[in-house]
C-alpha cells in the first residue's frame, strides 16, 4: 500500500474543499439600507431611465406610437425617424458606438455602468425597495425569515410577492409594447383576445424579470454577466474604482468613541462591517478590488457615516485610483483614454451626420436573369427590369423615373408613380434600343428616381443593358 503523509492529506483536503465550494448553495444576502450621497445619486439616475422605459410606449407622435418596432411591417419608428431593414448597418454602427462608450467610461471611472444604469441593477434595487417596504430593514428581514409562519409573516411575504409580480408584469407589458402597440396589447391581454405570441412574450419577460430581480440578483452579476469577466482588461492604475485605504484603515478593530486609537495601535477602520452589509453583491471591499464589485458606492456612504460618528476624516473608502493611494496623484489624460475618446467622438459624429443626411428613399433594380435580352418584331433589342421604389418617408410622394446611359434608350413603363408613405412600389419596366447604335454588348445604365415635390429626395441605382455581340469592323 502507498503511504500518504500528513502534508499530502492536507493538500487533498484543501482541494476537496475548493471543489465542493464550486457547488455550494447560494447564501441569501440581506442588505442594509443607509442614506448617503451615492444612494441619492443612484435614485436620480434611475428615475429618468425607468420613466423613459415605462412611458415611451404610451406617448403618441405624429399619429403613432413614439417608439415602435413594427416587425411585421419591417419598420422601426423612433420619433420622427423610420428605419428599414436596409438601415441594418446603422444599428450595427450604433452598437459599436455603445461598446466604445462603455470602454471609454470604464477606462475612466470603472464599472459605474453596472452600479448606476445597468437594468439588472436598477430592477434589483427596485425589487429590494419593495422588499424593504414590506419586510423592513436588514435585521427585521433576518428575524422574519427565521420566525415561524404566522398571519403577520404571510401578509408581509405575500405583499412583497404581489408587488414583485406587479412590477414584473408591468415590465413585461412595457417591453412587448415596444413591438406590439401597447394601447391595444393591455386591454386585449386581459380580455383574452391578444395574439398568442404577444401573450407568450409578455409572460416570458414577466417571469424573467421576477426571477432575475427577485431571486437571482447578484448571481447574474457574478456568473452570467460577461462584462464582469473582461472589465479588468480595461482597468489601469489611474482608473477610478471603489477602494479601501489600507494604509489608513489597518489594523482594524473596535474602540470607544473619542478614544485615541493611534495609541492602541489601531487604524481608522472600526471593523463595523457596515460596508459589507450594504453591498448588493455581499463582498468585503477591504479585501481589495474584486470582480464582484459593481462600483455602486453604497459602501462609501456606509463608511462615511461611521467616520462622521467617530469624528474621523471621510474617504476611508472612496472612488479613487491605485496611483492616488500610493502617491496622491492621478493622471486623467492618458493614451488609452484619449484614444478611446477620439474614436468615440469620430464615430458618433459620423453616425449623427449619416442619420441627419439620410435619404428616405431606396430603389432596387433587378434585371431579368432568365432572359439576357430579347429582340422585338421590329428588330429592336429589349431588356426587362423589375423596379422597386421604397418610400421610407412617412408622407406620400409622386416620383419621376429617369434613365441615363451612353445611348438614347426608349423607356417603356410608367414615368411617374405615386407611392404612399412607408409603402413599396414594384413594377416591370423595359429599355429598348436599336442594335445598330450598340458599340458594346454590355453597357452601364443608371436609373434615377426623384420626388416631384422634393428634389432632394433622390435615389440612383446602376444596372446593365445587354445586347447581341458586336462585331469589330
Amino acid at each position: 500500500m502507498t503511504e500518504v503523509n500528513d502534508e499530502g492529506r492536507s493538500q487533498a483536503s484543501e482541494e476537496a474543499v475548493r471543489v465542493l465550494n464550486l457547488y455550494e448553495t447560494r447564501e441569501k444576502i440581506y442588505t442594509r439600507k443607509l442614506k448617503g450621497f451615492y444612494r441619492n445619486l443612484r435614485r436620480w439616475t434611475w428615475i429618468p431611465l425607468l420613466g423613459g422605459y415605462f412611458l415611451l410606449p404610451w406617448i403618441n407622435f405624429e399619429g403613432r406610437q413614439a417608439v415602435w418596432f413594427d416587425l411585421p411591417a419591417r419598420k422601426f419608428h423612433i420619433l420622427s425617424l423610420t428605419f428599414w431593414p436596409q438601415d441594418f448597418m446603422l444599428l450595427a454602427w450604433l452598437l459599436i458606438i455603445a461598446a466604445f462608450a462603455l470602454f471609454t467610461v470604464t477606462v475612466l471611472v470603472g464599472r459605474v455602468w453596472c452600479g448606476f444604469t445597468c437594468p439588472q441593477t436598477v430592477w434589483t434595487m427596485l425589487f429590494m425597495s419593495a422588499e424593504h417596504f414590506w419586510e423592513g430593514d436588514r435585521n427585521q428581514r433576518i428575524k422574519l425569515d427565521k420566525a415561524p409562519w404566522s398571519a403577520n409573516k404571510v401578509i408581509r411575504k405575500g405583499g412583497k410577492q404581489l408587488t414583485w409580480i406587479a412590477i414584473a408584469l408591468l415590465t413585461g407589458f412595457t417591453f412587448v409594447g415596444y413591438f406590439n402597440p401597447v394601447r391595444e396589447l393591455v386591454p386585449d391581454f386581459f380580455a383574452l383576445e391578444a395574439h398568442p405570441a404577444a401573450v407568450f412574450w409578455t409572460l416570458f419577460f414577466t417571469f424573467m424579470t421576477y426571477m432575475n430581480a427577485g431571486f437571482m440578483r447578484e448571481q447574474v452579476c457574478l456568473y452570467m454577466c460577461p462584462y464582469a469577466r473582461f472589465q479588468s482588461v480595461m482597468f489601469d492604475r489611474d482608473t477610478l474604482v471603489v477602494s479601501y485605504d489600507v494604509a489608513r484603515g489597518e489594523p482594524r478593530g473596535a474602540r470607544k468613541k473619542g478614544a485615541d486609537h493611534a495609541t492602541e495601535g489601531l487604524g481608522d477602520c472600526v471593523d463595523c462591517s457596515l460596508c459589507v452589509q450594504v453591498c448588493p453583491t455581499g463582498i468585503d471591499i477591504r479585501d481589495g478590488l474584486q470582480y464582484e464589485c459593481i462600483s455602486c458606492g453604497l459602501c462609501i456612504d456606509a463608511c462615511d457615516a461611521v467616520m462622521d460618528k467617530m469624528g474621523y476624516p471621510r474617504k476611508l473608502i472612496s472612488f479613487t485610483t491605485e496611483h492616488a493611494l500610493e502617491r496622491g496623484k492621478t493622471q486623467i489624460l492618458r493614451p488609452r483614454f484619449i484614444g478611446y475618446t477620439l474614436v468615440l467622438m469620430l464615430m458618433a459624429g459620423l453616425f449623427v451626420y449619416t442619420v441627419a443626411n439620410r435619404v428616405a428613399l431606396d430603389i432596387n433594380i433587378i434585371r431579368d436573369r432568365n432572359l439576357l435580352f430579347r429582340q422585338t418584331p421590329g428588330g429592336l433589342v429589349e431588356n426587362i427590369y423589375t423596379l422597386r421604389i421604397n418610400n421610407m418617408d412617412n408622407e406620400a410622394h409622386r416620383y419621376v423615373i429617369a434613365v441615363e446611359g451612353d445611348y438614347d434608350y426608349t423607356f417603356k413603363g410608367d414615368r411617374e408613380v405615386f407611392v404612399e408613405g412607408g409603402e413599396v412600389y414594384s413594377d416591370l419596366v423595359r429599355l429598348v434600343l436599336d442594335p445598330g447604335f450598340l458599340r458594346e454588348a454590355n453597357t452601364e445604365v443608371v436609373f434615377t428616381v426623384t420626388a416631384v415635390d422634393n428634389p432632394e429626395l433622390t435615389a440612383r441605382e446602376e444596372s446593365r443593358f445587354i445586347g447581341p455581340s458586336v462585331r469589330i469592323r
